[in-house]
């Protein structure tokens, strides 16, 4: 699942783009300023049907502000820890 951050896909907090091995890409101008790491990923494996769903309808919920402040998610994961 990426999010858009201007013209560069964001995923977990790594710039995805695309190069041709030869032009400097158009998403490189769009990043600020500042030290990267560039690393090939070949290509990336696909997600099962159910999980791209599931991530969909969450991101989804979390657009439309239906989605739970961290503090929250975190008392629930302890509460299950706890048992």
């Amino acid at each position: 699942m990426t999010a858009e951050r201007g013209k560069v896909p964001v995923m977990a907090g790594a710039h995805v783009l695309h190069w041709n091995g030869k032009d400097v890409p158009d998403e490189l101008r769009t990043l600020p300023a500042g030290t990267y790491v560039v690393e090939a990923v070949g290509e990336t494996p696909e997600l099962p049907q159910e999980v791209d769903e599931g991530l969909r309808r969450v991101v989804a919920s979390l657009r439309t502000d239906q989605g739970r402040a961290i503090e929250q998610v975190r008392q629930t994961i302890d509460s299950i820890l706890r048992r």
